[in-house]
């Protein structure tokens, strides 16, 4: 499926400082962790910081150290080079093994493709000169400007990252290349599962309104530990249904685009730009606006704005309120509000489970008229119109 529709970064008004509070993203990043999430707090966000993977350290990775020697034997005539942290670190091991001279040398005698601009400044940074970047930053049209060559006899050297290139090599091999893969940095599950797994149930349960990858690989490690758990299935329909999921890229969305799950992308790769893409689309798309008792409610992820003032609200209250504004303006009995708390209560607790999620939130909500008891039948927001946002 295709990405959500937004507006591009560049054409866009920067997005208000607290577009996104009220709601909570869920953060599988590893590298830059710190920074993305607060980019997101910065734009008022609550953040779950939950790590998929984590990166092999190079100078320990005896794959890249033989990838590294065979590229070595004999002259090499193009060197793909798909990201810029990967190519410094490439250097940088090269260096703690004794071969960062031999290395240089072999690659100022070949054609260097940098996929995009980090690519092209980690080459300039080590003293190479650049060959040619696509206009796309996309490795697809890198294939494309090889493959319209000949490529018989030539030897390509392609630092992949973080995941095979499988397509990409072969394309090239059937042309003819002989290709060597270079894997600069390799992905292992996150020493410490609990978090992922906390978000896994999260997103399933809807307590999250977004999750943002910021590689393919995370995206595959949190599928598989959902399979591990018996909830694949149930993860996927929460992203295909109110969970939106955010990647930074076309290559981060392909393992989800191949479930038919629709996501989020920015106009250009960037963290920044990711974070701006979630503050445009959350606020647009899911939030539900209504008035009820002469108030202009905004029902957020987990809060509720009542007259521009944000009032976060717990899990049970923020069930009730959402299951109200279903149906603004109507009746919910009692027993259809028992079936949103958390938890499975017996019927004389749930009873009071859900009397005391009114009191609660009409405390939190702080004005007084939003709820209404309707006698012997329910509870209902005291509204005569009102529309919920298409998730």
């Amino acid at each position: 499926m295709s990405a959500h529709p937004i507006e591009g970064a560049a054409s866009s008004p920067e997005t208000a400082p607290d577009a996104l509070a009220g709601f909570t993203v869920g953060v599988t990043a590893t590298r830059r962790r710190e920074e993305f999430g607060a980019l997101l707090e910065r734009r008022g966000a609550r953040v779950l910081s939950a790590p998929a993977i984590r990166l092999v350290p190079l100078a320990e990775d005896t794959d890249l150290l033989a990838a590294t020697r065979h590229s070595l034997e004999r002259p090499v005539d193009d060197v793909v080079i798909t990201t810029g942290v990967g190519f410094r670190g490439w250097m940088a091991a090269a260096e703690g093994w004794g071969l960062s001279g031999d290395l240089a040398d072999h690659l100022a005698g070949a054609r260097l493709l940098a996929r995009g601009p980090k690519a092209r400044g980690a080459v300039r940074a080590a003293g190479l000169t650049d060959h040619w970047t696509p206009a796309t930053e996309s490795c697809e049209e890198v294939k494309q400007y090889l493959l319209a060559q000949d490529l018989s006899g030539r030897r390509i050297a392609v630092q992949l990252h973080g995941e095979p290139l499988t397509e990409f090599v072969a394309a090239l091999r059937e042309a003819g290349a002989e290709v060597i893969e270079i894997p600069v940095y390799r992905w292992l599950p996150y020493r410490d599962p609990s978090p992922l797994r906390r978000l896994i149930t999260q997103t399933i349960s809807g307590a999250v309104d977004a999750v943002a990858f910021t590689s393919a690989p995370a995206v595959h490690a949190m599928l598989g530990a959902a399979r591990a758990e018996g909830v694949e299935d149930a993860l996927v329909a929460a992203f295909s249904g109110s969970v939106v999921a955010a990647c930074v890229g076309p290559v981060t969305a392909a393992p989800l685009d191949a479930r038919g799950v629709p996501t989020l992308q920015p106009d250009r790769a960037r963290l920044g730009a990711l974070a701006r893409a979630l503050a445009r689309h959350l606020p647009e798309h899911s939030v539900t606006r209504l008035d009820a008792g002469g108030h202009q409610l905004e029902i957020r992820g987990h809060a509720v704005v009542v007259d521009g003032e944000l009032r976060p609200l717990p899990p049970a209250p923020m069930s009730v309120l959402k299951r109200l504004a279903d149906k603004p303006g109507h009746v919910v009995s009692r027993a259809d509000l028992r079936t949103v708390l958390p938890g499975s209560l017996a019927r004389d607790t749930a009873e009071h489970a859900v009397e005391m999620a009114i009191t609660r939130l009409r405390r939190a909500l702080g004005a007084s008229g939003i709820v209404e008891t309707v006698v012997k039948r329910g509870y209902r927001l005291a509204c005569t119109y009102g529309y919920e946002a298409t998730p």
